[in-house]
């Protein structure tokens, strides 16, 4: 085993690899970026308007696929499980789970 495969690791028979041009290697460990939904993050999206509202584009950041940046999007993640996810009604989960068992 390789020092740092758990940090790495290239799918190269995904059919839609290489997602990203330019980049000499691809880190697959986040095919799906974790900033996806967020509004602001540390890749290099495009907002486009659209008949149903403004979509994040992210076809052309490579952030997540960039080795370098495991470290980033790991201590991210960290941060957002002890962060109260709040609801639609302005409550952490925490709290919705609290008046569901009252």
């Amino acid at each position: 085993m390789t020092p740092n495969s758990y940090r790495f690791f290239a799918n190269t028979d995904c059919k839609y690899y290489p997602c990203h041009e330019g980049l000499e290697e691809i880190n697959c460990l986040f095919c799906y970026c974790p900033f996806h939904l967020r509004e602001h993050c540390p890749g290099n999206p495009r907002f486009v308007e659209t008949k149903k509202g403004i979509v994040k584009d992210c076809t052309n950041c490579t952030f997540p696929h960039r080795p370098e940046n495991y470290e980033i999007i790991i201590n991210w993640l960290k941060k957002q499980i002890y962060k109260p996810i709040k609801s639609e009604n302005g409550k952490s989960e925490d709290e919705n789970a609290k008046t569901v068992k009252e």
